[in-house]
């Protein structure tokens, strides 16, 4: 088992930074895929960057593609979302997740990942 614990959300302006973090406790993360998803009100879950185990492959999606950055400290057993050049569509709750996707087209879903943490408000203002 392994608990998330996402931090770091809050209220920025357009063009400012965000960095998101998710603790974890329970096992290392550094044996799963990590991920970070966003949810907007009124949205379906979608994807926003993964990374394999030991960060062999990342997987980014087009819309935060050279914003965003994952990367993880393997010493804190922590996952960090760094968010720059932040957009009002940015604007939504972000989870992280853990799991074991049992294929390539898993990684980008939220059914690739069994575990959660319990989310973070992102809010980005025009």
């Amino acid at each position: 088992q392994v608990q998330l614990v996402e931090s770091g959300g809050g209220l920025v302006q357009a063009g400012g930074s965000l960095n998101l973090s998710c603790a974890a406790s329970g096992r290392t993360v550094s044996t799963y895929a990590v991920a970070w998803f966003r949810q907007a009100p009124g949205k379906e879950r979608e994807f926003v960057l993964g990374a394999t185990s030991r960060n062999y492959l990342q997987y980014v999606a087009d819309s935060v593609k050279g914003r965003f950055i994952i990367s993880r400290d393997n010493a804190e057993n922590t996952v960090y979302l760094q968010m720059n050049s932040l957009r009002p569509e940015d604007t939504a709750v972000y989870y992280c997740a853990a799991g074991t996707p049992p294929n390539t087209m898993s990684y980008t879903s939220v059914r690739g990942y069994t575990y959660w943490g319990q989310g973070t408000q992102v809010t980005v203002s025009s």
